[in-house]
This record gives structure tokens, sequence and C-alpha cells, in this order.
């Protein structure tokens, strides 16, 4: 299947910004747009303008104290809107929070059964793995070891996954979604903290838009987001964390498919006569193959059989340890008692430090309950963990430690050495079922990551194909499924040991959980508005363990530690420099712009031969003329007769529904025939890469924005005309007759029409009456609208900019070196925005560009 998996249909209204007399704006649909600002038009260069849109210097002429009072009264009683271009994702319906409605207990238990399969494969596998790394630090010489390790592992179980995910992390959610780039987009709602320079001016106003009473939190939050928007560092650091911890969880999902499948493998090795090293090496690279060849059909063929195996695997935990406890050693119940904890460090000294590297592989996977979130709910995710996850792993770990009591010698294959013989083989294969569904998780988990960070501007363009038409986040990307089957095979091959991998593995999930950490106590300091010294709590409390942690992982680089280090530093490195070098491009096409003078000079003919079709210039800028458009009337002999600049962005929110997508305005006159569309997307959305698609819902929606413009004409013609008369009527003041002419002007009239027009509003606002001419009864609307289907009959014709960013030659060699060779590598082997687009080669024309930045 290929990208387009997933079928969007059409619109029933789609909704499209009509700017008001007032500089302000509605939706097509009579919908208000809410703000406290007014968009000014500028006449500079590079601004699209219409007269329409423009008031004239005789209108604002104080030549008669009644007519201009009378009109300035009009005016004022309209609400300051702002521009539709200036509309951002705060003002996209359903961005400040759940839309969905409270699910039922049952609906939320069914929930909770299925995150068991999707959320809790890894940490459910970790009992496979825990006491065998923990003791091969720590030799056990008494209880004391035993003991202090269980309590060790209890406490980081309650103190992590427990305190800080379940009750503050999932909190801190973007309209339902999780993860670190959630954190991140939520974060650029609040504050300008975005590098690439596409935000509006009525992003200033988002913060506040929420806070309202006037409390010390609000000036502290006020104070936390001007310094995130007028610090450069700020933005730079915080983007730097962002793209740090979505490595690490890129380097976490390379190492856990070899470590849980490795690990559930290897208990043939005392069960199977001759069953080597190098036979577990061959049967896990088998199962890695295996794993890795079935992601193309998608998690939605092979996961409804996920959470029963999983729930099963609970169950065998749970059972399996209280078997164990009542047999051979009830008194583990005293790991409870923390003083055990104490009593590991003062016994064992520095080798109970270097033991939390292995006592920190029983929470990996907890960051899957936040980065998971978007399937399922708070409190689904909540249940699952407290009802089920958290006592089944509490109980196996106690019923290994009684084993152990018994049993020291039997520490290097605690798990199944502690299960009883009779139920080892169907233990076996539910623990590899379970290894090879926590491997999945990761996978997945990288998948969206990878999505993710390319929306948002920070990942080459590369395949992605959606698996599902009904669960949209279930996707598969070619290129990473088998970049992380060759680093699976290569790892298991050559460290050959579960023990061996375990020592890298825990850096990459201890480093997502601190950035979790920052990015958490910054939306506190910012959105939540939290007292501050709750505020201090957090980052002191879970920030100084996963430290400690971190210190202790960090010891175990020469033994294996660099490896996850490695991968998270090439996959930074590569989603930094694109970053940066997609900025400075942006940045580029904005000093490049051209004048919307220049264009009117051209004439309605725009100098050259307009022929029948429709171009579609793709470009990234949501305001102003591209270079590439000059580029074009320079290069081509002709143009075509509709000309629409299409400017495809992403905005931080998860989803951007479908009838609010597209924002349309015009650019110069009428008879220039040059639209505006930008195309709004969230970090989430799935776009149908259906090229025909795309141009039908275009045309219909442009179609559309042209009735509306024309029944505003009439509106405000009419209004303007109700108005007059009755200013003489009641005017007592002679008038000038150049001021009474102006006054009878529309302030978007027909000979020159501005940007989008407003009709009906939502609240109580003017509707259009019922002597609105239709297309039939205004001549120029229907000879609009004929050319516009004659174009459509014509064809589509696509222009793209065949662009070469090249650093400029005064810059230093660290940027010469990044922008000419790493990130121009990158562009020439990223997929291209044709592939992306789907569309036939007979339809794209492409202009050779030059971006010197």
């Amino acid at each position: 299947m290929d990208d387009g998996g997933i079928q969007e249909e059409p619109p029933t209204s789609a909704r499209f910004m009509t700017p008001t007399r007032s500089g302000g704006s509605r939706w097509v649909d009579g919908s208000e747009v809410d703000s406290s600002e007014s968009a000014g038009w500028s006449l500079g260069a590079g601004d699209e303008r219409s007269a329409g849109a423009v008031l004239t210097e005789a209108s604002a002429a104080p030549a008669s104290r009644v007519s201009s009072g009378t009109f300035r009264r009009r005016l004022g009683k309209r609400p300051r809107r702002v521009d539709s271009l200036d509309v951002e994702a705060m003002n996209v319906r359903g961005a400040h929070g759940h839309s969905s409605k409270e699910l039922s207990m049952l609906s939320t238990i069914a929930m909770a059964f299925q995150t068991l399969g999707v959320v809790y494969g890894d940490m459910g596998t970790s009992p496979l793995y825990v006491f065998s790394d923990v003791f091969s630090k720590v030799p056990i010489k008494s209880e004391v070891e035993i003991l202090g390790a269980l309590s060790l592992v209890m406490y980081t179980i309650a103190l992590i996954p427990f305190a800080k995910y379940v009750f503050i992390v999932l909190k801190a959610n973007d309209n339902g979604e999780g993860g670190t780039f959630a954190l991140y987009s939520l974060i650029c709602r609040y504050a300008k903290v975005s590098l690439l320079p596409n935000q509006q001016r009525v992003d200033e106003d988002i913060s506040s838009f929420r806070l309202k009473l006037p409390t010390p939190e609000l000036e502290r939050a006020m104070f936390v987001k001007d310094c995130l928007e007028k610090k450069p560092l700020f933005k730079n650091i915080l983007l730097f964390l962002v793209l740090m911890g979505t490595s690490m969880v890129i380097g976490d999902g390379i190492l856990t498919p070899s470590m849980s499948v490795m690990s559930a493998v290897s208990g043939l090795q005392g069960q199977v006569p001759g069953f080597d090293t190098d036979a577990v090496v061959i049967v896990s690279i088998i199962v890695l193959l295996l794993l890795f060849s079935v992601q193309r059909f998608g998690t939605g063929k092979v996961g409804f059989m996920f959470a029963p195996i999983l729930g099963l695997w609970f169950i065998n935990l749970s059972s399996i340890g209280i078997y164990n406890i009542v047999k051979y050693d009830i008194s583990v119940v005293r790991a409870f008692n923390p003083v055990y904890i104490y009593l590991f460090f003062a016994t064992n000294g520095i080798k109970a430090w270097s033991a939390l590297g292995g006592c920190v592989l029983c929470i990996t996977g907890a960051e899957a309950m936040f980065a998971d979130l978007g399937h399922f709910s708070v409190k689904s995710i909540q249940v699952a963990f407290t009802a089920v996850v958290f006592p089944c792993l509490l109980i196996a770990y106690m019923g290994q430690a009684a084993f152990l009591m018994k049993n020291p010698l039997a520490a290097e294959r605690i798990f199944y050495d502690s299960v009883p013989g009779v139920l080892f083989w169907p233990v076996f294969v539910i623990a590899t079922l379970a290894a090879m569904i926590a491997s999945q998780a990761m996978i997945s988990a990288t998948f969206s990551c990878i999505k993710q960070a390319m929306a948002l501007g920070c990942f080459p363009r590369i395949k992605i194909i959606h698996t599902s038409k009904k669960v949209m986040g279930q996707i598969y990307i070619p290129v990473m499924n088998w970049f992380l089957m060759v680093m699976c095979i290569i790892i298991v091959a050559t460290f050959r040991s579960t023990n061996d991998i375990a020592n890298a593995y825990g850096i990459a999930e201890v480093g997502v959980m601190m950035v979790s950490t920052i990015l958490v106590t910054l939306v506190m300091l910012l959105i939540w508005q939290t007292n501050l010294f709750l505020v201090m709590c957090f980052p002191i409390l879970f920030g100084a363990v996963e430290f400690v942690y971190l210190t202790a992982v960090l010891s175990k680089i020469q033994e294996g530690g660099w490896l996850p280090l490695a991968f998270s530093s090439l996959f930074l490195c590569i989603m930094y420099t694109w970053n940066y070098g997609s900025v400075l491009k942006y940045q580029s096409e904005m000093r490049g712009k051209i004048s919307l003078d220049f264009i009117l000079d051209l004439g309605a003919t725009l100098g050259t031969v307009r022929v029948p079709g429709i171009g579609l210039v793709y470009n990234e800028l949501v305001q102003g003329i591209p270079s590439i458009f000059g580029q074009l009337l320079v290069t081509l002999p002709a143009m075509h007769s509709t000309i629409v600049f299409v400017c495809i962005k992403y905005v931080p929110v998860p989803y951007v529904p479908l009838e609010e997508r597209f924002l349309f305005r015009r650019v110069g006159q009428k008879d220039y025939h040059m639209f505006r569309c930008v195309a709004r997307y969230g970090y989430k959305d799935v776009r149908k890469e259906d090229h025909g698609f795309f141009e039908q819902l275009l045309v219909e929606s442009l179609e559309k924005f042209l009735r509306t413009e024309a029944q505003e004409i009439a509106l405000e013609a009419s209004t303007m005309e109700a108005e007059r008369d009755d200013v003489s009527v009641i005017s007592e003041v002679p008038q000038s007759p150049a001021c009474e002419g102006d006054l009878q002007t529309p302030l978007l009239s027909d000979q020159r029409s501005g940007d989008d027009n407003r009709i009906g509003s939502r609240d109580g606002a003017p509707v259009l009456p019922a002597s609105s001419m239709s297309a039939e009864e205004d001549p120029a609307l229907e000879y609009e609208l004929e050319a516009l289907r004659e174009a459509m009959a014509s064809g589509f014709t696509y222009l793209l900019a065949h662009g070469d960013v090249r650093a400029r030659k005064e810059s230093f060699f660290t940027k010469k070196f990044i922008i000419n060779y790493f990130y121009a590598f990158l562009r020439r082997n990223c997929r291209a925005g044709t592939a992306i687009l789907k569309v036939p080669h007979s339809n794209i024309m492409r202009v050779g560009m030059t971006y010197m930045v």
C-alpha cells in the first residue's frame, strides 16, 4: 500500500477567511475569528494587496464631521480581527483542549486492556534480564544484596513510571498526544520559540489567551515566555533538547529488539542440550529477520493478538511470582523497607553504584506510556499500569528474589530457573512472543518519531506508508525499517550476550527521561502556572534520581555504552543539520521576495502570454510572492491563465480538521487571476498523496471563495449606499463633492477587489441579504468562474524550484562545511517533492534556483 492509504473525504463546506473593511477577517461560513488586534495592510515590497483592502485618503479626510463620525462609528462597532493569513494554529478549532467525549468506564477498561499490547511490552519483559545484569556486577554474598537490589527495583518502578509518568507527565499532553515533539509543539503554541520564521503576528497573544488572572504565576509565565522568545540561545537549547530526546528514542529502538529477543531465546541454553551461544545468536537473528520482514504489513494485521498475549504474560509473571514467594521465602516483603537500599550501598560501595546500570533496565519503556498516548486515553494508561502492570511486576521481582534466597547461584538465568519445570515451554513461547511485541512497540515508536520530525522540519523527506485506513498512527517507513534490522543483526552478532548488550542498554532511556523532565518543568512554568515550590520539587526530585542513574549507565561507555550514544549522535546531527539548513533557506526566500508593485507594473498579462491552465507554484512562504515566480516569468515563454501560490504549512497542533485546512486569498487585481492557498497540517496529520484529489478539492474551494467574494462585494456596496443615504438626510454641514463621492465608493470595489472578503457573522453580525447576486446575476463572477473551469479543463501544471543551497563566500568554514556538503548531501538523497506529491512527470516544470544563505 502506498502512502495515501487513508482516504480523506472532501469536506461538505470548506472554510476560508475573508477580510473586513476594518482589516479583520471572518470564515466563509460566517463564523468569526477572535483576536485582540488587527493586521494592517502593508503596501511595501513583497506584500500582497489590492485596492479594495485599502482605505483611500479622501475617505479618511475630515471634510464632514457628521459623515466621518458616522463612518468611524460604523467601523468602531466591529471587533478588531486579523487578516486571514495571520491566523495560526491557536485559531484552529479545538486546538486548546480535547474535543473528544469522556469515555465510559467499560470503554476505559477495554482500552486499558489494549494498552498492555502496545505500551507495556518493553517494561513487561524486563524481568527477563534485570536481576541477571544487577548480580553480574554485585555478587550475592548475603540476603542484603538480594533484598537491597529488590528494594531498589521496587522503589525505582514506584518513583519513575508510577509517580512521575502516571500522575504528572501524562497530564502534559498536547490534545491527547504525547512524546517529546508533542511537548515541544505545546510550548511553541504558548511561546514563539520555533526557529522557522513562518509564524504570524497573532502568535504573540497566544500565551495570554488562557491566562486570565493577574497572579504571580502569570507574571512568571510571561517572564519565561519573554525569555524564550527574545533569546535565540534559549530557542536553540530547547530545540537541541527536543532533538536529543528524539534521537535517543531512535537509539533505544535499535537496542530494544536485540535485547528483548536475545533474552527470550537465551532461555534455551540450559534446557536444550548443545544449544550454545552460537545457536542463540543464529536463532535470534532469524527471529529478528522475521520481525522486521512483517513490518510492511502493518501492526494492524497482527496487532489484534498483542493485548491477549501480553495479558497472559503478566498473568504468568504474577502467578510464578506468587508461587516462588510462597514456596521459597515469604520474608522478601521486607524489601519494602528502604533501609535495605542503604545497606546495599554500604556493603558493596562502588559495585552497588555500578549495579544501578542494571537496575535502570526495570523502567525501560516507561517513556512509551507518554509517547504512545495518542492511541489511547490518559485514564486507560493509568488504569492499566495501576491495576495490572505495577502489581504484576512487583510480584514477579519478589518471586525471583525469593528464589535467589534459596538458590543464589542461579542469578545468571534467574528468570527461567525460577519457572517450574512443567511450565517451561509454555512460558518460553509466551516470553518469545512478548519480546517480539516489546520490540514492535519500540519500532513503531521510532517510525512515529521520524514522521513527527519530518512534519516539524527536522528530518529529511523519506517515504512513509500508511498501513491502515482506520488507525492513522499506523505507519511503515521502509528505509528506517531495514536500517534498524541491519543494526540489530550487527549488534546481536557482535555482542553475542545479553549482559554485554545490557551494558549499552538504558543510556538512551535515561536520557529521554531527563529531557522529558526538563520540558514538563517548562510546561509547568509557562502553561500550567503551578506554584513555584511544586515546580521546583519536580526537577529536584525526579531529575536527581535520573541523574544518579545516568552517571551509573555512563560508567559503562567503554563496555558498550558508546553504541546508543553513537546512534543518537548520528541522528541528532542529521536532524539538527536539516533544521538549520531549512531555516536558512526560508530566510533566504524571505529576503528574495518579489514586490507586488513589480507584478502590478507588468499588467494582467504579467509581461508574457497567458495560456489556459492552472499553474500551482509550490513554495514555503506564507506571505509575499516567492522569487521562483520571477524566475518562471523570465524562463517560460508563457504563463498559465490562473496562478495559485501553494504553501504546505505544518502548525504546532496534532491534527487540523479538513474543513479548516485551507486559507485562500487573492493576489493582485481580479484580472490577474492570481491566488494564494495555505494548506495547514498538524504534525500527526496524514497527507493524502493523490494529486487528483488535491486538485479537485482546491478548485472546489477556490470556486466557493470566488462566490463568497462576490457576495461580500454586493453586501459592502449595499451597506455603503444605505449609510450614504442616511448621512445625506441628517447632515447639516456642507460637504465637498470629492468627499461625498469617496463615501460612495465601497471599500472592496468591484474594479479593484482586494483579498478575501467577508460574509455573515456567527454571533449577531449582519448576514447576506436575500438580494445578494448569484453567479447568473453577476457577470463578473460568472466570467471568472467560467475562466476557472476552462483553466481546470486545460489541466494543472506543478511549478517547482530545483533549488541548490550554498553558503555565502564570507561565511565561516564550519557553516560552509555544514551547508555545502552535509546539508547538500541530505538534500540530494532525500525524497523529492514530486515523489511525495505523486504527480506525473508530464505535469511538472522545474526551475533552477540557487539560495545563498
